[in-house]
């Protein structure tokens, strides 16, 4: 691998460290680092499952697979989720890392920056089958815009509106929102008694980040500027995350102590009855995993301000999912590219994709029944007519850190009883501003 510049490699690194909520390193099994083997490959996957030992049980089977065809073994490891980026932070300021790896799809252009990740230039794409067999929305959470993708996509994820059935026929409700006016209507219908309309997650900062994204995009905001330049306090800006933060504040339809709550606490709420909505990617095997029947919930596209998603700027949900790189000092370069193509065929997209509840970022795989069911097909129809990337700019992760903290401190003021106005609002985001000026 080249040298990385110093300079560069150090402010990636210190932003992406910041939304890291675990601390890892070390490497791979069996030393890590580039491999000089041709008839192996190290493969550190993300945790999809709803363990890691789950994720094992499914990957294993399709590694033997490729093993028998190719000759080459997979050495595999899954790593949870708060310890991947640091993981993968350690292996590109050491060099000891695996050939293949996963990474979320919004950390693209940040690992980017580093180097440390191989460019998917048109050749390095004919080995897999081309650029044009996945759908352009995912490949546009693959890294910079005008340089070659830094990552191939692998599961694609958008967020839905899922609500209670039983609640909102208990409300009187006929049928789920639409549009925001209504979903905050439906809300106050539902908030009495110990019940919540809308369930969230404010001491979750990717999440906050997420949906103040979608609802900045529906106010014409990007939080960037065509050069990169962090623009929180624009108006629209401020429109969407008082908007957000007005679910709580303003419309009492979450309950204060959502304010503090991690991932997936606003899921087992809706679980369990306490809340009728919820925002979220891809929800139905955890509701499963909490008890749920598929006849307790339904799911429809997320709100727009009027009319349907897709049209103009009606932008519905963050485009989510995972994506798959290889490090460019691998010494097994052509075992690297023919795993990642054994993973991103229209096979093993249908299967992965299938098990893991997400969405095929690869045309053909879309094809599969499993993704026309009344949720999956609306996941899938966002992720090709309504979904966005985050913005693919070198220092996301310090965006996430303090937009997201931003509003954590605004749903904490709205907890406690405080006012949230425009101006607070502004305040706070211009803090964040500022911050991401150093």
């Amino acid at each position: 691998m080249r040298r990385l510049r110093a300079a560069t490699l150090t402010a990636t690194v210190t932003a992406l460290a910041a939304v890291a909520s675990g601390c890892g390193g070390g490497t791979s099994p069996g030393g890590g680092g580039s491999n000089d083997s041709p008839k192996t490959l190290t493969y550190w996957a993300s945790n999809q499952g709803p363990n890691v030992e789950a994720d094992k049980r499914i990957l294993g089977p399709e590694l033997k697979k490729f093993e028998r065809r190719t000759g080459i073994k997979v050495e595999l490891e899954v790593i949870p989720w708060p310890d991947l980026l640091n993981r993968i932070l350690a292996a590109t300021t050491s060099g000891q890392g695996p050939d293949v790896l996963n990474i979320g799809n919004t950390w693209s252009a940040s690992l980017q920056a580093t180097g440390a990740l191989l460019p998917w230039d048109k050749r390095n794409f004919d080995e897999i089958g081309g650029r044009d067999r996945f759908v352009a929305p995912a490949l546009g959470a693959t890294g910079a815009a005008h340089q070659d993708p830094a990552a191939v996509p692998l599961y694609s994820l958008t967020y839905a509106l899922y609500y209670n059935k039983r609640m909102f026929k208990d409300a009187g409700i006929s049928r789920p929102p639409g549009t925001w006016d209504e979903l905050v209507a439906a809300g106050k219908r539902i908030s009495k008694d110990g019940k919540w309309g809308l369930g969230a997650e404010g001491g979750q900062l990717a999440n906050n980040i997420h949906q103040a994204f979608v609802l900045g995009k529906q106010h014409g905001a990007d939080f960037f500027d065509g050069a990169g330049k962090p623009t929180f306090t624009s108006d629209g800006a401020v429109a969407a995350v008082k908007q957000y933060v007005d679910f709580m504040a303003k419309d009492k339809i979450i309950a204060p102590g959502n304010a503090e709550y991690g991932q997936n606490q606003s899921l087992r709420d809706f679980a369990k009855g306490k809340t009728a909505m919820v925002l979220w990617q891809a929800a139905a095997t955890t509701f499963a995993a909490d008890g749920m029947k598929p006849e307790d919930w339904g799911v429809v596209p997320v709100p727009v301000a009027a009319g349907t998603p897709g049209g103009g700027r009606q932008t519905n949900s963050m485009l989510a999912g995972i994506n798959i790189a290889v490090f460019r000092n691998t010494d097994n370069l052509d075992g690297a590219r023919k795993f990642v193509k054994f993973l991103t065929s229209d096979a093993e997209q249908r299967l992965l994709n299938k098990t893991y509840g997400s969405v095929p970022p690869v045309r053909a795989a879309q094809r599969d029944a499993a993704f026309n069911r009344p949720d999956t097909k609306v996941l899938r129809e966002t992720l090709t007519r309504s979904a966005a990337p985050l913005p693919q700019v070198t220092d996301e992760a310090q965006f996430e850190t303090s937009v997201g903290t931003a509003i954590k401190d605004l749903f904490a003021d709205a907890a406690a009883g405080h006012p949230v106005t425009t101006e607070s609002v502004r305040a706070r985001l211009a803090k964040a501003e500022q911050q991401m000026a150093r």
